[in-house]
């Protein structure tokens, strides 16, 4: 019966987040805070795995104090108990920060067989924590899988690559990314909501890890992040014909560059 963890990220939900149009900076006063989306599908299948097999199902999640929100919704969503690190850090972390956080973390809760991961956050989707973290905990790592299925301490898993599909099988405890394909996260029932106020929630305090300095200083700094807008030229054509207006295209876009 396997024993998992999932690490997810509550994120800010893009959908909320508006972009000033005087310099292009990010308005984030009317943002909620969700589950990060492709953690949302770590969480799904291990709950799915837990089902079929048994065993257990942890959460953990390392994030400023925001991460507090996140903890009904998580235990609603399957896991027996999460366990949350609170701290400024957080704030600046990029994913060698995080992933030495975590592995901190799992090592002071473990072992594990499965630590599952998304492939990446909403926000950043860097894709790193996964191979980081099985790096620090020297373990197999499998990314990008669409399909995942356990028998004993074997994992079979199928990756999902730019121009194919590859199955991979190794023996746990590893470290698992999955990609939004895998499954339909479900939505928590009344019950399930009301249940989760009954789960036992534990924060992990950050000075407990044993961590150095050096091991929460970012190597990737964020200095701003901007808006995308799409400026359009809207010219038209109209010439009599399709040809022409073709010939005008093409001749408008070989000015400008494009081959």
């Amino acid at each position: 019966m396997p024993k998992s963890i999932v690490c997810y990220k509550w994120t800010l939900d893009e959908k909320d987040i508006k972009i000033k149009p005087d310099d292009l900076s990010l308005d984030t006063s009317r943002a909620k805070g969700k589950i990060s989306d492709f953690d949302r599908n770590a969480i799904e299948e291990a709950t799915l795995i837990q089902e079929q097999h048994g065993g257990a199902v942890h959460a953990l999640s390392y994030g400023t104090s925001a991460v507090k929100q996140s903890l009904k919704d998580v235990l609603s969503r399957g896991p027996e108990t999460v366990y949350w690190i609170a701290d400024n850090s957080a704030e600046t972390a990029d994913a060698c920060v995080t992933a030495n956080v975590l592995a901190s973390a799992i090592r002071k809760l473990g072992p594990y067989d499965l630590i599952l991961c998304g492939e990446g956050s909403s926000d950043l989707f860097n894709q790193q924590t996964a191979a980081r973290l099985a790096a620090l905990l020297g373990l197999p790592c499998v990314t990008y899988v669409e399909k995942l299925s356990v028998e004993g301490d074997t994992v079979k898993a199928t990756r999902k690559l730019s121009d194919c599909t590859e199955v991979a099988t190794v023996k746990g405890p590893a470290v698992i990314s999955v990609l939004g394909t895998i499954n339909k996260p479900r939505i928590p029932t009344l019950k399930q909501v009301l249940g989760a106020a009954k789960k036992p929630n534990k924060e992990i305090k950050i000075g407990d890890l044993g961590l150095t300095a050096e091991a929460l200083q970012p190597r990737a700094v964020h200095k701003a992040v901007k808006g995308f807008v799409a400026k359009r030229k809207n010219i038209v054509y109209k010439e009599p014909n399709a040809a022409a207006n073709v010939g005008k295209l093409t001749s408008s876009l070989a000015a400008e560059g494009v081959r």
